[in-house]
């Protein structure tokens, strides 16, 4: 631990405030931002509010195991570090430090094709439990050269996103005319328009490596990938960046399940930035909860010992709250402990944290 982070920072909250003093309008309005009205993000929030949990009590939970498994490996906590693009905007080093990050604290990484300092760059960083995300830029002879560079670098796992065919119009950033780095660099855009389930079978066709799709918002799609092969489905809508006025992942998550029925993992983001938001997403039947804007947040605050930090407050989040709920493991619980119920707060992006106040 850095001298001073744990008493410079007790709470997640102290570590939002930092970032937002350290990052300019811009990167901060990149970081927070959604498309158009932003009801996405809002209804991302939403979601995670409207579940309350049923404790149970008289358990013994003198002793509680927050660790579990992803794709036969052991994660420290059931959390990804999801990919973003432009991560060198919150820390010069981007995705290394984000896989340093990762191999010191133990949960998986998942790559941007979109971040620097690229994909031999960041495997070189650190030896982590790492999967590689593609945005389609190319032919399928463009696509199979990344997937044999990501195997040969040790990436575990292949990831393509499929709910950016158009890139949303992200309102924040056009009103102080903030171009992301990482725009400059992206061409090739029409491929990714032209990506379809053809695309996704001839993957499985040609490659061993497991395929994960990011973007499943429904669950006939869910039931479409787990019919061409797809190991992991990802339930994801971008954070709220790309299709304004969608539902709120953790509403969209009970009809995936259902739709595959155990025959794919799925891995879910969109608004968690809590423990008690890990806790509710693995009860009702996700693998893996992705983490976007919460690791962005801890690098832009204090850098990898930032990030670091930020995960092991979030695990001890976890770990209070499966100790409350009168469960020891993951393996005790399930969706017997959730109970929908009404908002208390008005959802926003960061109105999970209330000790903020205004202005964030």
């Amino acid at each position: 631990m850095a001298s001073g982070l744990a008493e410079r920072f007790q709470t997640l909250h102290e570590i939002v405030k930092a970032a937002r003093a350290t990052l300019t309008r811009g990167p901060w309005d990149y970081l927070v931002g959604g498309t158009e009205t932003e009801t996405t993000v809002r209804r991302n929030r939403g979601a995670l509010d409207a579940i309350a949990f049923r404790p149970r009590v008289l358990r013994d939970v003198s002793r509680v195991d927050s660790a579990s498994t992803f794709l036969g490996r052991s994660v420290r906590l059931p959390v990804l570090l999801a990919p973003i693009g432009g991560l060198e905007t919150f820390d010069p080093g981007g995705g290394a430090t984000v896989a340093r990050a990762s191999a010191e604290f133990g949960v998986p990484q998942m790559l941007s094709s979109v971040c620097l300092p690229g994909l031999e760059a960041t495997a070189k960083a650190a030896d982590n439990f790492r999967i590689y995300q593609l945005y389609v830029r190319g032919d399928q002879a463009w696509v199979n050269d990344h997937v044999r560079r990501a195997a040969d670098h040790g990436y575990a796992a292949f990831c393509i996103t499929v709910d950016a065919a158009h890139y949303s119009r992200r309102e924040r950033d056009l009103a102080t005319r903030y171009v992301k780095p990482w725009r400059q660099r992206a061409g090739g855009a029409e491929h990714q328009a032209g990506v379809t389930w053809d695309h996704v079978k001839r993957f499985k066709d040609t490659h061993e490596v497991p395929l994960i799709i990011k973007g499943v918002a429904t669950g006939e799609d869910a039931a479409l990938c787990v019919e061409h092969g797809v190991d992991v489905v990802y339930v994801s809508n971008h954070g709220g960046r790309q299709l304004d006025h969608g539902r709120g992942t953790m509403d969209v998550l009970p009809e995936v399940l259902a739709a595959v029925q155990g025959r794919a993992r799925v891995i879910i983001d969109g608004g968690f930035l809590r423990g008690t938001d890990v806790v509710k997403a693995v009860a009702t039947g996700a693998d893996l909860v992705a983490l976007g804007r919460l690791p962005c947040i801890g690098l832009a605050a204090a850098g990898q010992a930032g990030l670091k930090w930020t995960l092991e407050i979030l695990e001890e989040e976890v770990r209070i709250c499966l100790g409350l709920l009168g469960v020891g493991g993951w393996a005790a619980l399930d969706h017997s402990y959730l109970h929908a119920a009404a908002p208390v707060t008005l959802p926003h992006v960061t109105s999970a944290f209330p000790l903020l106040g205004e202005g964030y």
